[in-house]
């Protein structure tokens, strides 16, 4: 169901319609969590490697999908706020028609590239044809994942956080069975991951997209709404660029760094890439918290309320705070644990990997939770170039940083960048969130 974030105290709105969100990053991680999972266990570690290896290429696509998921998500919140709900039927159908458009010319450019980029980042030999081979199965299924982010970002931009927390939660959970499942039937394991993958994002994708088109029909608006508009499409580009060329340069920058890991060998990269999965699904669901302070602040704005949307990023600090503080304890504590449960048979150097990255960045998530959602209110309120400023900043300085450290200092070395980048971006973020506080009040 649809919800106006424009009435009602903020703070119990905000998290109300923010927990859904986070339920649903959580699932959208088991996926990449599974894959590992499986790979280590009913693989070795040159299985897990070369899941976390293709996965890191995999991201630079999925950074397109986040921008279109943000753009819709942004614009169709500010229409729907403001009871412009011609615009918002617009809003969506041009968000879609565009990831269409654009998924086709990523898909035929990654299956051109995927060899160069794989020997980019300085793939060990022995795992180069599984790396590769995971990396082509996720193609087949790019237009899932666009189509999906999407429409889950069309149904948070009109308020509704639970109907695609539902839709990922039962196809999440269906996806570790077809892992397994497909691990027992398919004699490469890497393969069997990958179609399992693909065929649950398939089902989500589709449920989530028919299910925004009803959605969309039951919604009045007056006149006969406008299929695609350039108009609108302007505005989205001008949210969804910005968020895409972050997400990117991101990824790349994740991708610079796992070539600085390629050359410590096999087991140091197994233990990196448990590492990464589990520090990816604490970023990723602080980046979705803060997403949802980007609807918040854009549908407050479309409805003239700017004065909610200082109460919404205090709601959101202390929300995220909140979900940073077990998972800080319970990574420092028990690292080596939990990198050991995606390995079968690991060695110390990747349980010794794991556990010192780890260790390394999660005392920092409080930082980088507090950055996230002031991006959140930087977005929503369309302030892109302070957004990237400060998302620049925190990459390029982990992209040196693990360069100039790992020389000296050997793999442990690279995990330092982590947390010297996060907070130099958390000054720059809030800063940046205290001008336009600022603006409103004058």
């Amino acid at each position: 169901m649809s919800k106006d974030l424009t009435v009602g105290k903020p703070s119990a709105v905000l998290w109300k319609f923010c927990l859904p969100l986070f339920g649903s990053v959580l699932f959208q991680q088991f996926y990449n969590l599974a894959d590992s999972f499986v790979a280590g266990k009913f693989g070795d570690e040159n299985a897990l490697a070369a899941v976390g290896n293709g996965y890191e290429i995999t991201l630079i696509l999925i950074a397109f999908a986040f921008g279109c998921n943000i753009g819709g998500s942004v614009v169709a919140a500010k229409y729907f706020g403001a009871k412009e709900y011609g615009n918002v039927k617009t809003a969506v159908y041009s968000t879609l028609t565009a990831s269409v458009v654009l998924c086709a010319f990523l898909m035929i450019g990654s299956f051109f590239s995927s060899r160069f980029l794989l020997r980019l980042i300085h793939t060990p030999e022995e795992i180069f044809s599984d790396s590769l081979l995971y990396l082509q199965i996720y193609l087949y299924g790019l237009p899932f994942v666009f189509l999906y982010n999407v429409s889950s970002g069309i149904f948070a931009g009109l308020g509704d956080s639970r109907t695609p927390f539902l839709f990922l939660a039962c196809s999440s959970v269906a996806n570790v069975g077809a892992d397994i499942g497909f691990a027992f039937w398919v004699p490469n394991v890497v393969c069997a991951v990958a179609w399992a993958t693909f065929l649950c994002q398939g089902v989500s994708c589709i449920l989530s997209v028919t299910v925004l088109v009803a959605k969309l029909r039951k919604i009045p608006a007056t006149g006969k709404t406008q299929f695609f508009s350039w108009r609108i499409l302007k505005e989205i580009a001008l949210i969804a660029l910005p968020s895409i060329l972050q997400q990117s340069f991101i990824s790349v920058g994740n991708i610079v760094i796992q070539s600085i890991v390629n050359t410590f060998g096999p087991s140091v990269i197994a233990g990196y890439s448990a590492a990464i999965k589990l520090n990816n699904l604490v970023v990723t669901s602080l980046t979705t918290l803060g997403n949802g302070v980007s609807n918040f602040t854009a549908q407050n704005l479309g409805a003239e309320k700017p004065e909610r949307v200082k109460q919404g990023f205090g709601a959101g600090i202390k929300l995220v705070w909140l979900l940073c503080a077990p998972l800080v304890v319970l990574y420092a504590s028990a690292g080596k644990f939990l990198v050991g449960l995606f390995i079968d048979a690991p060695s110390e150097t990747a349980l010794q990997t794991g556990k010192m990255f780890l260790l390394t960045v999660s005392p920092f998530y409080f930082l980088v939770a507090a950055k996230l959602v002031a991006d959140g209110v930087l977005r929503g309120a369309g302030k892109m170039v302070k957004f990237m400023i400060a998302t620049f900043t925190d990459l390029i300085l982990r992209i040196v940083l693990a360069e100039l450290l790992a020389t000296p200092f050997g793999a442990g070395g690279i995990w330092f960048a982590w947390p010297i980048g996060w907070a130099v971006a958390t000054v720059l973020s809030l800063f940046f969130y205290r001008t336009i506080c600022k603006k409103q009040n004058k």
